[in-house]
């Protein structure tokens, strides 16, 4: 790589919220996960309400962070960095810089997202990720609003476009009683994806209460105060209905 082009990228810049040095939930092997500012969304059960405004954080250039992920390097064999929020596809610009830093390095990166309505702005970001964990909020539109309080444009592009271009993508479901943990919603999202050749996999999420003081920190009401966490019966039945639809664990 050039050295002008070096320097233009390691001058990119974006607000972080947090970055892990030891993520295992996020992608395969173990992960540097690094956690951007700004997201569109305001999901009703968000465990980092504190991340929305795409202001806040530490700003940081590509070329810090990527000195940051390669201090820890040794860790990340079979695994590899991830980008999250917050929405890091509204930083593509960043994120695209850092998986060309990264590549040079020989490590790869993947980013965690719930899609952009235009995700065509962001080809260099999606390109550059060997891997899309793209989180499907819900297949309804009328679910997704009252879920996110957006419609869901934004995942059904996203999808469509990485199929258009073969780039493989983990499917991120989370399931919220009295929201997304119902029969028929699991079944049209099921059916829905089922056509993409694109989905590797598919993950359905319990829901848990693990961010629920951020809430009361950022002077915010949690709406699912009362809805308790799911457990593993209701994880197996969700996966029941998937497995009818031909998806495997």
């Amino acid at each position: 790589m050039l050295d002008a082009t070096r320097k233009a990228l390691r001058a990119q810049s974006a607000h972080l919220y947090h970055t892990e040095t030891f993520g295992t939930v996020d992608g395969p092997g173990v992960r540097f996960v690094a956690f951007l500012q700004g997201c569109p969304l305001r999901c009703v059960y968000c465990h980092n309400p504190d991340s929305v405004d795409i202001e806040q954080g530490e700003r940081r250039t590509a070329g810090s962070l990527v000195r940051e992920i390669l201090r820890y390097r040794n860790y990340y064999k079979g695994g590899g960095v991830t980008f999250s929020g917050g929405e890091p596809l509204l930083s593509h610009p960043f994120v695209a810089a850092c998986e060309a830093l990264l590549a040079e390095e020989g490590m790869e990166s993947l980013i965690d997202t719930a899609g952009l309505e235009n995700p065509e702005v962001a080809a260099e970001a999606i390109a550059g990720a060997k891997l899309i964990l793209l989180d499907i909020k819900a297949h309804d539109d009328a679910l997704h609003l009252r879920l996110t309080g957006h419609h869901n444009t934004a995942g059904r592009r996203t999808l469509a476009y990485c199929e258009e271009i073969g780039k493989p993508v983990w499917i991120r479901h989370v399931l919220v009683p009295g929201y997304t943990l119902d029969e028929e919603a699991l079944g049209g999202l099921a059916a829905y994806l089922r056509p993409f050749t694109c989905i590797q996999k598919v993950e359905l999420l319990p829901f848990h209460k693990f961010g629920e003081p951020k809430w009361a920190s950022c002077g915010r009401k949690y709406a699912l105060a009362s809805t308790p966490a799911v457990g593993k019966d209701q994880l197996d039945w969700a996966w029941e209905i998937f497995a009818k639809a031909g998806f495997s664990r």
